[in-house]
């Protein structure tokens, strides 16, 4: 037998370290480089009460958390905002934090990476998310300018208010770390047999006990799926201060149901086991109970 045939503990050693090191090198690099840009488009249904028949199988694509500004590409959230124009959906919905800023200085900036969407066949409807409010997620005039802006370029914002499409209502809520969240200027004004969706950034909102009645889908983002999440674990990170509220569907106790868009950009260029989304809903009618 060769005298080194067998391999040497610290041989093994060795190699092990070197496998270590490379499967972490490429973890790192797949984190940073390919999946923040690898966008899963998920397709489900969305059974609404009441749903006019005339709406019946169109489409409502949400977008959510485009943060647009000095950490996500351009290049990326232009391709993708070209990718939903050309799905040429009935309605496009838009679940907040437009723009990462400090104070104004991204309006312009998102006004113009946004118009590459273009306007959905009956509406493109928005709320705004707390970073829409600069640093402080509280000033109400940078919220106001971005809002000027966007409807410029064809996205109507729904703050505290609703928008009724051919028998559809969709309600907009303001965000609630804004202190601007006010459901009660709009809610109790949905009767018990009207058509509805209620678009609000943050899932927190619906543990806050305002939703007079209402029992439908509440459309949101904010969380971002928590961008890395282990497998079999969950995200370690998040900003809400309930942990149910991930990512996708949850159901609540009182008969409404949540859908968590992980979104499209983030604050830090990382995800890992947490793809960002583009969702693709087609309008049924919900069976009555």
């Amino acid at each position: 037998m060769e005298k080194n045939a067998l391999p040497t503990r610290r041989g093994f050693l060795r190699k092990a370290a070197v496998s270590t090191a490379l499967a972490l090198t490429g973890t790192a690099a797949y984190t940073w480089r390919i999946e923040p840009h690898w966008v899963e488009v998920v397709r489900r249904d969305l059974p609404i009460a009441h749903l006019p028949a005339s709406l019946a199988g169109r489409t409502l694509v949400q977008l959510s958390d485009l943060h647009i500004g000095p950490e996500v590409d351009d290049d990326y959230l232009i391709r993708n905002l070209k990718y939903v124009s050309d799905l040429n959906a009935d309605i496009h919905v838009l679940t907040g934090d437009f723009m990462t800023c400090r104070f104004d200085e991204q309006i312009d900036h998102a006004a113009r990476v946004l118009s590459h969407l273009r306007p959905a066949r009956l509406a493109t409807l928005g709320v705004l998310g707390n970073h829409d409010y600069a640093r402080s997620f509280n000033n109400a005039a940078v919220a106001d300018a971005l809002a000027k802006r966007l409807n410029d370029v064809g996205i109507h914002l729904l703050r505290n208010d609703c928008r009724e499409l051919q028998g559809l209502t969709i309600v907009g809520l303001d965000d609630l770390w804004s202190r601007r969240f006010a459901p009660e200027q709009v809610l109790p004004s949905l009767g018990p047999e009207c058509a509805s969706l209620v678009l609000c950034h943050n899932p927190d909102a619906v543990d806050e006990g305002k939703w007079y009645g209402y029992r439908g889908w509440i459309l949101s983002g904010h969380t971002h799926g928590g961008q890395c999440k282990p497998p079999f674990l969950p995200p370690p990170l998040l900003p809400v201060r309930n942990p149910r509220y991930v990512a996708g569907e949850v159901a609540l106790h009182d008969g409404r149901r949540l859908y968590i868009n992980r979104g499209l950009g983030h604050l830090r260029r990382v995800r890992f086991n947490v793809r960002p989304e583009i969702t693709v809903f087609t309008l049924i009618a919900q069976p009555l109970a």
